[in-house]
C-alpha cells in the first residue's frame, strides 16, 4: 500500500519536458535569420513531423494552458487562412517540400471551430506544398465534441486523417461548470460514433485529474463513463495550475483543487483501472491497447516525446506552422510569435514569423536525450548514452545520481552501471527523477518558480 501523504513531500514546481531545454530557455537572439541558416543545413533525406496550430475558440475552458484566441466572427478565420498561405509559400522556398512527412497535426484552439470549407481550404493549402506523405503517416486532429460534425469528419477523410483526439477532461457536471466546459457525456460519444462511422481506427480520449471539485470518487465515475467510449488510447493529464501565466485560471477558487494526496491515489488507481481493462501505460500520462504501435514502441524502447505528446515518429524535423507554433530540429527550436498583429506583420515583411528560439549545446543535446529517454520509456540505457555521446556517464552526471539517490533508497528506481530504471511507481514521479539531469533547474533562478507542481 502506497502512502500518498509521504509522496507529497515530491510535488514541487516542475517541467512537464515536452523540450529540453524548456521553452522558458527560448530567446529573441534565435530570430528568423537564425532559423532560416539551420533550415539551410537540415538533411532533405530526413523526414517532416509537421504541425498546424488553429487557435481560435468561441469561448474559455480554464483550465486550458493552449495560446487561444476567442471570437466568434467568421471573417477572422479566413484572415488566418490566408496567412497560414503566405507562411507556407514563404516556408516552401527556405525547405525541400519533396521530403517525406511521416506526421501532420492539428492543434488549437479548436480546429473544428473552423467550418468545413475552412478546414478543407487549410487542407489544400498544406497537400499543394506538400505531396510526399508517408504511407503510414500519422496525421491526426484535436476535436473538442461540441464543435464536431459529419461535415468536419468529411472533409478530415478526404484530408488523409487516420486519427482523432477528443477532449473529454471530466463527466462530473460540478467540475465541468467550475471550468467552464460543459459537454455531456452524449455529445462525447456521438462525436466519436461520427468517427468510427467514418472508418476512423484510431481514437484518442484526454482526461485531466487535480480539477476543480474533483475528488477519487467522482474520478472513478469518469473513468467508468470513459471506457464506455471504446477509445484506442486514453491521455490523462495532470491539471497543469499556472494562473500567472493564464489568466483565466485565475477564475478558478484554487481551494476548491484536490491536494497533493488525493491527485497520486487518483492517478494510481487510473493506472490500475485501465491496466485492469486491458490498457497498457505507455509514458508518463498514456495508455494504450497491446496492438497500438505506443505500446509495440515501449516494448523495444523506442518511444519519443516531443510538443505533439508521445509519438512512434521519432528522429523527423517539426516544423511548425502558425501563431505560437513550435518548431524542433536536431539541435534547435523555435517558435512563431504569439501576437496576431506581430505574426502578420512578420509575414507582410516576407520573413518566417519567429519569435524566439535556442540553438542546443552539445551539453543540452545529451540531456536533451537523457531526460526524453526516462520521460518516453521510464528508463535509461547508460551504455548506450556512454557509446554515443562518448562520455563517462557516472562521472559527468555524478551530481545528478547524486540527486537520485533518494528515489533509490525510496525503492522508486533502481540504478546499475548499465541502466536507470523506474518502477511502476516511481513511473508516477518521472518528471521529478528527470529533474535531476537537467542542467537549467539547477541555476536556482526564478525560472522554476514558474513551472506547475509535479503533483
Amino acid at each position: 500500500m502506497i502512502d500518498f501523504n509521504k509522496f507529497t513531500k515530491y510535488s514541487k514546481p516542475g517541467p512537464r519536458y515536452t523540450s529540453y531545454p524548456t521553452a522558458l530557455e527560448f530567446h529573441e537572439g534565435f530570430d528568423a535569420e537564425a532559423f532560416d541558416k539551420e533550415l539551410s543545413y537540415q538533411d532533405s533525406s530526413n523526414p517532416l513531423s509537421l504541425y498546424f496550430h488553429l487557435p481560435f475558440c468561441r469561448s474559455a475552458c480554464y483550465f486550458c494552458g493552449c495560446n487561444v484566441v476567442y471570437t466568434s466572427k467568421e471573417d477572422k478565420k479566413d484572415r488566418y487562412i490566408d496567412y497560414l498561405e503566405k507562411e507556407l509559400e514563404i516556408l516552401s522556398k527556405k525547405i525541400d517540400t519533396s521530403r517525406v512527412v511521416t506526421q501532420l497535426h492539428f492543434g488549437g484552439g479548436t480546429p473544428t471551430f473552423f467550418n468545413k470549407a475552412q478546414l478543407g481550404r487549410v487542407i489544400k493549402l498544406i497537400q499543394k506544398h506538400f505531396k510526399n506523405f508517408d504511407k503510414d503517416a500519422e496525421i491526426s486532429c484535436e476535436i473538442d465534441p461540441r464543435f464536431f460534425t459529419t461535415d468536419h469528419m468529411e472533409v478530415l477523410k478526404s484530408g488523409g486523417f487516420n486519427r482523432i483526439s477528443f477532449g473529454v477532461q471530466d463527466f462530473d457536471p460540478k467540475v465541468q461548470e467550475a471550468v467552464h466546459r460543459v459537454q455531456s457525456f452524449e455529445v462525447t460519444k456521438g462525436a466519436i460514433d461520427i468517427a468510427r462511422d467514418a472508418g476512423i481506427k484510431s481514437v484518442n480520449v484526454d482526461l485531466i485529474y487535480g480539477l476543480p471539485y474533483q475528488s477519487f470518487e467522482t474520478f472513478k465515475k469518469t473513468l467508468g463513463m470513459a471506457l464506455e467510449l471504446g477509445a484506442d488510447r486514453f491521455a490523462v493529464f495532470n491539471y497543469a495550475h499556472v494562473p500567472w501565466m493564464k489568466k483565466t485560471m485565475r477564475k478558478i477558487d484554487e481551494t476548491t483543487l484536490p491536494h497533493p494526496s488525493v491527485k497520486l491515489e487518483i492517478f494510481k488507481y487510473t493506472i490500475d483501472f485501465f491496466e485492469k481493462n486491458g490498457y497498457k501505460m505507455v509514458g508518463m500520462d498514456h495508455f494504450a491497447k497491446p496492438e497500438d504501435e505506443l505500446f509495440k514502441a515501449i516494448e523495444k524502447a523506442e518511444l519519443h516525446r516531443n510538443f505533439q505528446g508521445y509519438t512512434t515518429k521519432g528522429g523527423a524535423d517539426l516544423i511548425g506552422v502558425g501563431l505560437t507554433s513550435i518548431g524542433e530540429g536536431k539541435d534547435y527550436y523555435v517558435q512563431n510569435f504569439k501576437d496576431m498583429k506581430d505574426y502578420e506583420a512578420a509575414i507582410d515583411a516576407g520573413n518566417l514569423p519567429v519569435y524566439r528560439g535556442i540553438k542546443l549545446t552539445e551539453d543540452d543535446v545529451l540531456r536533451n536525450f537523457v531526460v526524453m529517454e526516462l520521460m518516453s520509456n521510464f528508463s535509461l540505457n547508460i551504455s548506450r548514452v556512454e557509446k554515443e555521446f562518448g562520455i563517462n556517464f557516472k562521472e559527468y552526471f555524478a551530481d545528478g545520481l547524486e540527486q537520485l539517490q533518494e528515489f533509490v533508497e525510496a525503492d522508486l528506481i533502481t540504478i546499475t552501471d548499465k541502466e536507470i530504471k523506474a518502477n511502476a511507481t516511481g513511473a508516477m514521479l518521472i518528471r521529478n527523477i528527470s529533474m535531476a539531469f537537467d542542467a537549467y533547474m539547477k541555476k536556482g533562478d526564478d525560472n522554476k518558480k514558474r513551472f506547475s507542481k509535479t503533483i
